[in-house]
């Protein structure tokens, strides 16, 4: 199976924590004919059938519906997960009756963030707390499969705030829920603001109870935690996400999207002028990996899941000497509870995801 990405590189306005490829929407035209050149020219790249779509960016809900069914009418029929990206200021009752009319959408992602309006307003979201439950509400009328964005660590944001959000989130039940520590990534204004001393990050004691809390309360409420920032009803796990983490190739279309071909990783340069002068055509860099960087891709997406890494395909892709070399690596972590071993399969314990970071650097090789 493989997958297809699309970057829309296109929002109403930036968001102060983001550091993703976007500009405000202009080009829409250009961008839709270079975007389909780039399809046509490189959709031969994927030798497998597509089993998901996913429109990400930016916010793909912002496109004209016009621009959007040119987009799904170039895309391969018969995936079983497509999924779009959306904003609740964009979500409104003929928005939904229109992708139920003429989308193969199945599943809507989006971003909520926070349900503290004051928290909203400081990073810079375009929607309160009571368009985003109105938004989700409506989303699950209509029998979407729906994923919802969470941030923790914001700036003015509070224990007591955080239950807030998770409480009121929780009670909607959506099927799927992705969790983010916040990360003052270069070049975003909460950056800019935390190296001036406006705000200050929260301390690494404050992340982690609300790590705990939110772990604790998707457990409780019957969500699966089987990813560092993803939580799932049973059979909702996001099926696009789960092919980057156990390396299912997937093509990536647009200024800014990734690609990965069972083999190398490539990229589109994250501009749009250049993307559009070159008609979409030529514009993907290829990242040609060896044998040692690819075995690092492969510890690093395994063990940010609950599946862990399978040591037999560790051994079958890599080789006996890595196999034993990720065993033995993992001996002293195991018994002292940061990892687990089950029988072919070994982990990341949850209450470490968190700091996975500092447990992956053992098994990464240099």
């Amino acid at each position: 199976m493989a997958g297809i990405y699309i970057h829309i590189p296109f929002c109403h306005s930036k968001c102060a924590y983001c550091d993703f490829y976007s500009l405000p929407l202009k080009w829409e035209n250009e961008f839709i004919d270079s975007l389909e050149n780039e399809y046509r020219h490189r959709i031969s790249e994927l030798k497998e059938t597509v089993n998901t779509i996913y429109l990400g960016g930016g916010t793909p809900s912002c496109l004209s519906k016009k621009s959007l069914e040119r987009i799904f009418k170039l895309l391969p029929s018969g995936a079983q997960e497509t999924t779009i990206e959306v904003n609740p200021e964009d979500v409104t009752d003929d928005f939904i009756n229109w992708m139920k009319n003429y989308t193969p959408v199945n599943r809507v992602s989006m971003g909520v963030q926070s349900l503290n309006n004051d928290e909203l307003k400081f990073i810079g979201r375009r929607h309160t707390a009571d368009e985003a439950l109105s938004a989700a509400y409506s989303l699950l009328d209509y029998n979407y499969n729906l994923s919802l964005d969470l941030i923790y660590g914001l700036p003015l944001q509070s224990m007591q705030s955080w239950d807030d959000s998770l409480d009121k989130i929780i009670k909607l039940h959506p099927q799927h829920l992705s969790c983010y520590l916040l990360s003052y990534e270069p070049g975003t204004r909460l950056t800019a603001m935390k190296q001036s001393g406006k705000i200050q990050e929260i301390s690494d004691e404050m992340a982690t109870k609300m790590y705990q809390l939110l772990c604790e309360r998707t457990q409780n409420a019957g969500y699966k935690h089987y990813e560092i920032s993803n939580f799932a009803i049973s059979g909702f796990h996001s099926r696009h996400n789960s092919s980057y983490w156990d390396m299912t190739p997937y093509l990536g279309l647009g200024p800014g999207a990734h690609s990965y071909d069972g083999i190398n990783r490539s990229y589109n340069p994250g501009n749009i002028s250049y993307y559009l002068r070159n008609e979409g055509i030529g514009v993907n860099i290829i990242e040609e990996e060896d044998e040692q960087e690819r075995f690092n891709d492969f510890v690093i997406t395994s063990l940010r899941t609950s599946n862990g890494l399978n040591l037999e395909l560790c051994e079958i892709l890599f080789g006996l000497k890595s196999r034993l070399f990720v065993e033995n690596t993992a001996q002293n972590l195991i018994a002292n509870s940061i990892m687990w071993q089950e029988r072919n399969h070994i982990g990341i314990n949850e209450s470490y995801w968190l700091t996975s970071d500092s447990v992956m650097l053992d098994f990464i090789k240099v």
